[in-house]
């Protein structure tokens, strides 16, 4: 009887182990796909910021043609 009782618990704690391991590794992939998802984004982010600041420069720069002319 306590050999059954024994051979549970120990069977409880390995499932548990188990669970355990599987989180720990699904968290981990978690980060590595956030990791890679991040390096691609600022490669996209850079990309659309020197977008962004040649387009924010020239209307920058037709506003002051307009304020200079008069318009």
């Amino acid at each position: 009887m306590q050999d059954q009782r024994i051979e549970k618990i120990a069977a409880v704690a390995v499932n548990i182990t188990k669970v355990l391991v599987i989180i720990y590794l699904g968290f981990l992939e978690v980060f590595k796909i956030g990791k890679l998802l991040r390096e691609n984004l600022d490669a996209e982010f850079d990309i659309s910021r020197k977008w962004a600041s040649k387009n924010y420069s020239i209307l920058k720069k037709r506003l002051a043609e307009r304020k200079v002319a008069g318009v």
